[in-house]
């Protein structure tokens, strides 16, 4: 791929997705692409590209699904998991005894293994059986990945990969060499295709927003919009939680970060005009 269809790519993709990608990442940029050219009959990148600045959009939104990075596993990063139940979701249920709801937002879901992660860890509480309505939603910039988490199907290496094994019997029907979430659980999860770079107005306001491994693909303008959006559909005592190579600090001050759980916030309380006139 020549410097100027890079250099075009690379700008297709940050507005479509805000992913960031620099000159290094051409090979990469190359392999991923492979398989979306066979998929539309291209013989080398350079006729891809060409039909690219044609305008053709069923082909830019593949390229875009094709450049996500979609590696996840269960419980991964376990620290963060283990923060949601020890100080999240304790706080949330003395806070929403009156209600009995909780709202919980995965975006950058991948394959699903997140979510249904959380759903299992609201299942071992039996909040369902408590009275609780839990609106779990799990969102992902790729529609594949997403139908993927839907169906809800892993292979043995991807069960393998932070599941403890009384987990995988309790959770998981083994259906050959894959295995196949309860249907209990999957019922917990509603999957949606959404773009982070789009508006979040469709979103009811949030207990818990997991954005977790996206924010370091994105430059910093576009990691200040997703935050301040995230900020405006939380709710006043929400937590956030991001991946554990992220941060947010000196990014927004709608956060305050946890003192010794680095990857969780909740939203900061508001300026005072006093406080306000003296940080400007």
């Amino acid at each position: 791929m020549d410097q100027n269809d890079f250099a075009f790519f690379t700008e297709l993709l940050r507005r479509r997705s805000g992913l960031l990608l620099t000159q290094q990442k051409t090979h990469l940029v190359e392999s991923r692409l492979a398989p979306v050219m066979r998929r539309f009959g291209f013989k080398d990148s350079a006729a891809l590209m060409r039909e690219l600045r044609h305008g053709h959009e069923a082909l830019a939104a593949a390229v875009t699904e094709a450049m996500t990075t979609n590696d996840s596993a269960f419980f991964r990063d376990r620290r963060t998991f283990e923060e949601f139940r020890d100080i999240v979701l304790p706080e949330l249920l003395i806070n929403r005894a009156a209600s009995k709801r909780l709202r919980i937002w995965c975006a950058a879901c991948a394959a699903g293994q997140e979510p249904y992660s959380i759903a299992m860890m609201l299942d071992d509480g039996k909040l369902l059986a408590q009275g609780w309505t839990i609106d779990l939603l799990a969102t992902d910039l790729n529609s594949q990945m997403i139908a993927r988490a839907e169906e809800g199907v892993y292979s043995q290496f991807e069960v393998q990969r932070g599941l403890p094994i009384r987990r995988l019997v309790r959770n998981f029907t083994q259906e050959g060499s894959n295995w196949r979430i309860s249907e209990s659980l999957r019922r917990m999860v509603t999957f949606r295709t959404f773009n982070l770079l789009d508006s979040f107005g469709w979103l009811a306001e949030m207990d818990v927003v997991f954005c977790r491994n996206v924010l370091m693909y994105f430059d910093q303008k576009t990691r200040i919009s997703v935050i301040d959006r995230v900020a405006d559909i939380i709710a006043p005592d929400g937590a956030l939680l991001v991946g554990p190579a992220e941060s947010i600090l000196g990014l927004t001050i709608a956060f305050a970060q946890t003192e010794h759980a680095p990857g969780l916030y909740y939203r900061a309380k508001p300026m005072s005009p006093q406080m306000r006139h003296a940080v400007g």
